[in-house]
């Protein structure tokens, strides 16, 4: 199971990699668009937008796995390895139960936005649950890397990250 997960983390990762191409390759050619051509189009922006946001969220689970996020490594390298461990532990309570709680709630607003069939306020009117969709989605995905890891934390072997 865990190296499942690993492998979904690993692929959101990959993807969000290339959503964040896209949103710059859209930047750029609706740069090019609306100063050399002068003529914007009405999509970019919010598409871009769009895209940057699941890239984000995406990302999460991914970033977690490979031990990037922001360590304060000025007090964790002068603990010990149980405290080390127990620090650590802490840190991925913390992140677990707010990334739960994201999931739940992110989860009910996006049934409510299918429900009440909210659009965004631009010329497209995208469906509001197709950009809020992307926290239930990427908040469940760092649930589950997170439990992953605080497994890892207890029975990973020494010399091991």
């Amino acid at each position: 199971m865990f190296g499942l997960i690993d492998k979904v983390s690993d692929a959101c990762g990959r993807l969000a990699a290339w959503l964040f191409f896209a949103v710059g390759f859209l930047i750029t050619a609706e740069v090019i668009s609306r100063y050399v051509f002068t003529a914007p189009t009405p999509w970019t922006e919010e598409i871009s937008l769009a895209l940057q946001i699941w890239a984000t969220y995406l990302a999460a689970a991914f970033v977690l796995r490979n031990r990037d996020l922001i360590v304060i490594e000025f007090f964790t390298q002068r603990m010990g390895p149980r405290r080390r461990r127990i620090a650590e532990t802490f840190s991925l309570l913390v992140i677990l139960a707010f990334a739960l709680c994201a999931t739940l709630y992110g989860a009910a607003i996006v049934i409510e936005s299918v429900e009440q069939n909210r659009h965004t306020a631009s010329m497209l009117g995208l469906p509001r649950w197709l950009t809020e969709a992307s926290i239930p989605v990427g908040f469940g995905l760092l649930t589950m890397q997170t439990a992953v890891e605080l497994v890892r934390t207890w029975v990973r072997r020494e010399g091991r990250r």
